[in-house]
């Protein structure tokens, strides 16, 4: 851990400055002074995998790294992997061992990468990064920076299996949340938030967070559950949504336009809307617990077992205004 923390520490006082050190010293006590009480087993099923560096290819839909057969003992590699079950973004392919992950990541990212801004020489924050796949992703894409941020530890572990064979990537992870980064940032080019604002009890807050870390005219990448609807449409469940409690807002696009331009942006634009399919999100030998097949109404799934619209996921698109 301390090798890390070194390591992002520097990447954030480059890029951020001042900035860094309360964002060090949240990650110091999450990881050393107060750290998850299943920390210690994610390390040493980090330290079964091969040393590195290897070769890794970020540009694909499966995020490569090594080659084939290049592991060595393939029955440790699998047992390192498969101690930092559940993998739930991904995939992933370590030296030929495929992770089939809980989310086609490589889906999500399809729909967003052809709107984007090009990536090339940019600052990048990726909020609720998960095991940082669409983080490498963007490396792939020429990023000059990315920040992924989330606070579950078991990601933050993920991600670093695959720092491990690709230490002088421009990628750093801290285990934090949105709400948590210094105020009025305003240090990236451009901001990813993807399947974090249904979680948030306050969107618009979240949204203003979103702002504040973008230089002016830097853009967004937003990335929710809607419902389908005019600008007067919101969905807030009574209890549970798809079995998860912490649901708490579904805007209807038009009404997610609203806030995004009272919150400060322009340029709104919707560029992708979807019901999410059981082939994007379902369980497998990598994620072994329950996933979106088990949250349906089994007679109907076009709503959820609470009989709520099933999901449905747009990608908006909007500038900080100048």
């Amino acid at each position: 851990m301390e090798r890390y923390l070194t390591a992002l520490g520097a990447a954030l006082q480059q890029h951020l400055g001042d900035a860094a050190a309360p964002m060090r010293a949240l990650s110091r006590e999450r990881l050393v002074e107060r750290p998850h009480g299943d920390l210690p087993r994610w390390l040493a099923a980090l330290e079964r995998l091969p040393p590195g560096p290897a070769p890794c290819d970020f540009a694909r839909d499966t995020v490569i790294i090594g080659a084939p057969g290049a592991a060595g003992d393939t029955e440790t590699l699998r047992q390192g992997l498969t101690g930092l079950i559940p993998w739930r973004k991904g995939p992933f392919c370590f030296f030929g061992e495929h992770i089939d992950t809980e989310w086609r990541s490589d889906w999500k990212w399809q729909r967003v990468a052809p709107h984007l801004s090009d990536l090339r020489g940019r600052r990048v924050l990726d909020v609720g990064c998960g095991s940082g796949y669409h983080g490498w992703r963007m490396i792939g894409a020429g990023a000059d920076w990315v920040l992924g941020i989330d606070p579950t530890i078991l990601f933050l572990v993920q991600y670093l299996a695959v720092r491990r064979y690709a230490p002088a990537a421009p990628f750093s992870f801290a285990p934090l949340r949105m709400e948590e980064l210094p105020a009025a940032l305003e240090a990236f080019d451009t901001v990813f938030s993807m399947g974090v604002l249904y979680h948030r009890r306050s969107p618009l807050d979240h949204l203003l967070e979103l702002r504040d870390a973008l230089r002016p005219g830097g853009e967004l990448v937003l990335e929710t559950l809607v419902v389908e609807g005019d600008e007067r449409t919101v969905l807030i469940p009574e209890g549970r949504y798809a079995a998860m409690r912490n649901v708490f807002f579904l805007p209807s696009t038009a009404q997610l336009s609203t806030w995004l331009r009272r919150s400060g942006f322009d340029q709104v634009r919707c560029v992708d809307e979807c019901v999410t399919t059981t082939d994007e999100q379902r369980a497998t030998e990598w994620m072994r617990f329950q996933s979106l097949p088990d949250f349906l109404d089994p007679d109907d799934p076009s709503r959820t077992r609470e009989g709520l619209p099933a999901p449905r996921r747009a990608v908006m698109i909007a500038r900080r205004a100048p």
